[in-house]
């Protein structure tokens, strides 16, 4: 058989760097050691800034580094697991060590993608959650909850007229609900300016997102759009059919 046109280009010189990067930080580096500057590092390793740039942006998004507000590029720690789980006992959060934070609870339009998941007007208002996800302190997503008023016909005004009270309401209220099942998908995205000071990324950084639909009575009780850090998270998929997010223990090789 002969060797196909992409057999034959070589490895770009980013991608090598990459590798050398990565030796680099098992070896001379600990977690959370500050990199040297670009210029620093392109001297030390005799490639361009750019070449540079391209190989430090990879290493981020495999994990290895973080870019942080005001600290500059350090040494990404290891991986925390975090599940998620779609089981309606689930509504409310993980295990020891995991939670959802219930941030604050607005009545607007969803957007109009959700809305025709949720087989409502585009101008009809809902109850829109906001919740971020602690594992062992540290917030790996923030999610939007797009519940219609049908789905929690009790909800008291009275009793949490809003904010994190009213969120917890609402949530509350949904986890009475038997569901009768899910679906969801996975995509690669972009980081919104909201998420990204959230889960302490920067602005377009890659993520995660995770839309679940949540079925219940023939009809979507609720749709969630997690956003998870793409940095940190591996998603499998567990025999149940529950979503699991797992982080690596051990630094895979590049």
């Amino acid at each position: 058989m002969g060797t196909t046109q992409l057999e034959s280009v070589q490895e770009p010189k980013y991608w090598h760097l990459k590798t050398v990067l990565s030796e680099a930080l098992d070896s001379d580096f600990a977690v959370g050691e500050i990199l040297p500057n670009e210029r620093e590092l392109a001297a030390r390793f005799g490639v361009a800034r750019a070449t540079l740039r391209q190989a430090l942006e990879q290493l981020e998004l495999e994990g290895r580094l973080q870019r942080r507000r005001g600290v500059g590029t350090t040494v990404a720690p290891p991986r925390v697991g975090v599940a998620v789980s779609t089981a309606q006992h689930d509504w409310t959060g993980g295990g020891a060590g995991e939670a959802w934070q219930s941030a604050d609870c607005r009545t607007a339009a969803a957007p109009a993608a959700v809305a025709g998941m949720l087989d409502v007007g585009t101008d009809e208002p809902v109850h829109i959650v906001r919740r971020i996800r602690l594992t062992h302190g540290q917030a790996v997503a923030a999610e939007l909850l797009y519940v219609p008023s049908s789905s929690v016909p009790e909800l008291s005004a009275i009793d949490a007229p809003s904010g994190a009270a009213r969120a917890r309401s609402v949530v509350r209220e949904l986890h009475r609900l038997g569901l009768d099942g899910q679906d969801r998908s996975v995509e690669l995205g972009s980081a919104r300016a909201d998420d990204a000071k959230e889960l302490d990324r920067l602005p377009g950084a890659p993520v995660l997102v995770v839309t679940t639909r949540y079925l219940a009575a023939g009809g979507t009780a609720a749709v969630s759009v997690a956003t998870y850090r793409a940095d940190t998270c591996r998603l499998t998929f567990g025999d149940s059919g529950d979503l699991e997010i797992s982080h690596d223990q051990e630094r895979q090789a590049s």
